[in-house]
């Protein structure tokens, strides 16, 4: 089971990560600085609103320790490649999301690392692990930005070719990574299960509030009803796969998913629960607003 969480569990992030690389463009950086106002609106409600709702969260369900700690770690992780496909399924702005994702991905490596040494110290007092923030970012470093890296260097030698394995490398990812969790959860399964009841409702008010909040934030500064979309899916959204990846280094584990990681593994679950009704809400409204 160790190889599970050591190697195979950060290699299908690496490969999600590698087929967010491969679909990038350099069209896609130019937009950030052409449409500056829609992005920078996207990436304070990411890099800001999440965080502060988590932490409300915490404080309202009155959570402590590892959990609470987990729950920070998932709201400093940036959206994934699932919150395109849901951009799309809501009718958002897809160019706008893959944007959001690429570059707060990439700049996740020196705000995850930082942020999670604060959260774990101000969460878990004396219990707080030994871990080296340094090792997190060169983690960090390995499963997102060197992957992305990788993919957009095939998609500019071989633009063909990159077409052809963009989707293929998604679906594998995707299922090697279910496979894995599952596999990992199972080793915790009974620690998985007694937190399920407590941290499930809390994650689902978590990722509607962020939805709606996006929503409204991106609205209230005149964003076109895609855009507005668009936010709502990458705040509400989270990447709860690099949550899971990065809690057994947090913790110093191999086996199994840690507590500290189970706030991630619950929401990965919960997400689309919560997400998918308000993602067809939103495609259902059609109108300019």
């Amino acid at each position: 089971m160790e190889i599970l969480v050591e190697v195979f569990l950060p290699l299908s992030l690496a490969i999600i990560m590698l087929s967010l690389g491969i679909g990038l463009t350099p069209s896609d950086f130019r937009r950030v600085v052409e449409r500056g106002w829609a992005f920078g609106i996207g990436a304070l409600c990411q890099l800001i609103l999440i965080p502060l709702f988590a932490y409300l969260i915490i404080l309202a369900f009155g959570f402590t320790g590892a959990i609470a700690a987990g729950i920070m770690l998932l709201s400093f992780c940036p959206g994934g490649v699932t919150t395109n496909v849901m951009a799309r399924l809501a009718n958002g702005d897809v160019a706008l999301s893959v944007s959001l994702t690429a570059l707060i991905s990439l700049l996740s490596i020196i705000t995850v690392p930082v942020l999670v040494g604060w959260a774990v110290t101000r969460f878990m007092g004396a219990d707080v692990p030994e871990f080296s923030v340094t090792e997190i970012a060169i983690a960090m470093f390995l499963i997102t930005t060197l992957p992305v890296s990788i993919g957009m260097l095939i998609r500019y030698l071989a633009p063909g070719f990159a077409d052809r394995a963009e989707p293929k490398l998604f679906v594998l990812a995707s299922v090697l990574f279910v496979v894995i969790v599952l596999a990992a959860i199972a080793t915790n399964w009974d620690l998985f299960v007694a937190n399920f009841t407590a941290l499930g409702p809390a994650l689902a008010v978590l990722s509607i509030t962020t939805m709606l909040a996006g929503l409204t934030i991106a609205g209230v500064f005149g964003l076109t009803w895609a855009e507005q979309k668009t936010v709502a899916v990458e705040v509400g959204l989270q990447n709860g796969t690099l949550g899971i990846t990065l809690a057994p280094i947090i913790a110093g584990v191999a086996t199994g998913i840690p507590e500290i990681g189970l706030p991630a593994a619950i929401y990965s679950v919960i997400m689309y629960l919560t997400g998918i009704p308000i993602v067809l809400w939103l495609r259902s409204r059609r109108h300019e607003s």
